[in-house]
Formats: structure tokens, sequence, C-alpha cells
């Protein structure tokens, strides 16, 4: 890799903390304050069961949308490294009126949101971090008025939600649009390029040895990634933070090769776990209701209830 174009994208960042999100972005071209831009959004990383999933806006002048189409940039998923990395150099030699914004989606944070009490799946994960990126690059000054985007879910809902989000945009969504629109396709290769030097370049914060970091592409149906994930599957404590615990190849894997945890709450209410431990519940701190059989409290009660006529609960 060139170590110019690696030096273009600061990464340090995420790199500090890769166990949560970050956002990084270039300089906002002072042309886009002042005419009228178009924006593209695409992400990079959805399906692997390793690694971010990393969401990326590519904007630009509509006026220099011809020369953005002259620079050759392709649905990244066509292209080689080599070739992501060589267009990602164009993309940067044409920061005057060209930016771009990634938010890296850590698997920790993919994991954990899509196995929360209240799910968060990956599709309105995905919405809500492209609406955040086109509302970035709003903030920042950026004069949109058309804005590209390749769907996630039924694309005329998707078109209608951030239509209404964001009036005055022109917006578009369509399956495909990395390969439709050179500004997706711009936003593409910002995402496969972080990603990929992410993934190549992780710090396992598990003391895990020497690392073996031929990983394969990442999917769940790769040998060498199924390979790699049984090699590293702790048998208690799971897998290092690279991988997404949430995708149900790596749940198989625990289930089948992990030690089986028993969670004592899981079969019995907390008051009756409490009692057999000789401890109190929550209920235990509300005494019997007036009128219960309960003995009466000894000490007066205050005014401040007996003048609001409350009284005491026994049940929640």
């Amino acid at each position: 890799m060139d170590d110019t174009v690696a030096a273009r994208m600061d990464l340090s960042p995420f790199e500090t903390d890769n166990s949560v999100s970050c956002r990084l972005t270039s300089e906002i071209p002072d042309v886009c304050r002042t005419e009228d831009c178009c924006l593209g959004i695409d992400e990079a990383g959805r399906g692997p069961v390793l690694g971010p999933m990393v969401y990326g806006i590519c904007f630009c002048p509509v006026s220099k949308k011809q020369e953005l189409k002259e620079s050759k940039v392709a649905d990244s998923k066509t292209l080689t490294e080599a070739e992501r990395e060589n267009l990602f150099q164009k993309l940067d030699e044409a920061k005057g009126y060209v930016g771009w914004a990634l938010q890296i989606l850590s698997p920790n944070t993919i994991s954990t949101s899509m196995l929360q009490r209240t799910k968060y799946n990956l599709n309105a994960l995905s919405h809500d971090t492209a609406i955040g990126l086109i509302q970035y690059a709003l903030d920042s000054g950026v004069q949109l008025k058309e804005v590209f985007v390749d769907t996630v879910g039924p694309a005329e809902k998707y078109e209608e939600k951030l239509s209404k989000l964001f009036p005055g945009i022109d917006v578009t969504v369509r399956p495909k649009a990395d390969s439709l629109f050179p500004v997706v396709s711009a936003a593409s290769i910002c995402a496969k390029v972080a990603r990929d030097r992410i993934v190549k370049g992780w710090a396992f914060t598990e003391d895990l040895g020497e690392v073996d970091t031929d990983y394969g592409s990442g999917y769940p149906n790769d040998p060498k990634t199924k390979a790699w994930l049984l090699k590293y599957l702790d048998p208690v404590f799971g897998y290092p933070q690279l991988v997404r615990f949430s995708w149900s190849t790596a749940q198989t894997l625990m289930d089948s090769k992990g030690v089986t945890v028993h969670w004592e709450d899981d079969d019995e209410d907390g008051e009756k776990s409490a009692q057999r431990q000789n401890n109190k519940s929550m209920l235990a701190y509300f005494s019997a209701s007036a009128g219960g059989n309960e003995p009466k409290p000894t000490h007066q009660t205050h005014r401040f209830f007996t003048e609001r006529r409350l009284r005491s609960l026994d049940t929640l």
C-alpha cells in the first residue's frame, strides 16, 4: 500500500478504542459550502462476521459530477484492493471539490445493539447511521440538493423516510446505487478502503499471543473464516471483539463448543431466589396494605402520609 495514501485517512481515533463507534471526516471543500452539491451513501462490511461495518458519504458540487464520473469510480465490490486504493488516492487528490465522512460501527456496537433487550436490528442501525451522516454534512455547511443512497430494505419506503426528514433535498434510493451513481461509488470506495485497513491492522485487546491474521474474507461461509472462528473461540469467554457475536455463525459455534452457563434466575422469579438465598427481594421493602393480616406498625405514621391518604403496599 502506498504510504502517502495510507496517511490520508487517519484511523487512529478508532484504533485507540476499537470497541466503540467512531466518525472520521475529510476537510470540507470551500466550494461545497457555496455551490449546490450531490451526496452519495454506501456501506462496506454489512455481511461479514468479522470486523466493523463502515458507512461512508462522499459529496461534491453538482457541477463536478462529470469530473467525478471521469475518474472511473465504480462499485468497490467489483474492484481489487489495489484499484480501490488508487481510486481513493484520486478522490483525495480532488479534495478541492470532493469531501467524505465515515461512520465506523464496531463489531461490539453491532452485536450489543442487536442483542439488547429492546432489539435494534441492522436495518434500523443502518438507517440511523445514514441519517446521521447526511445531518453531519448539512451541519458542516454543505449545500446539499441531491442525495443518492444504496437501499437498505424496501427502496420506496426508505426514500420516503429520508425525503420527510430532509425536505428540500431531492432523495433517490435505489438497489445497487453504487453501480448507478458515481457519487455513491465514491462513498463505497471510501468505506471499503477504511474497512480493509481496519481489519488488516486490527489491534487485539485480548491476550491471544501471536494471532493468526489469515481471516479469509470474514464472511460466514468462507472456510478460512470458519477455521479462524473455531481456533479463537474461548469456551468460557467466547470471542475477541473482532467478532460480531450476534451473528448466527458465531452463536452456533459458541452453543456447540462453549461451556454451558446456568443462570439461577432463569428458572425462578426474583422473590423466590431471594428467599432461597436468605436475602430480601424488592417486595420485602413494602409492608402489608391496610386491611391485610400483617400486624400494625408500632410507630406512628407521619402526617404527610395520613393527610394525603397514602397507604403502604405489599405488591407492585
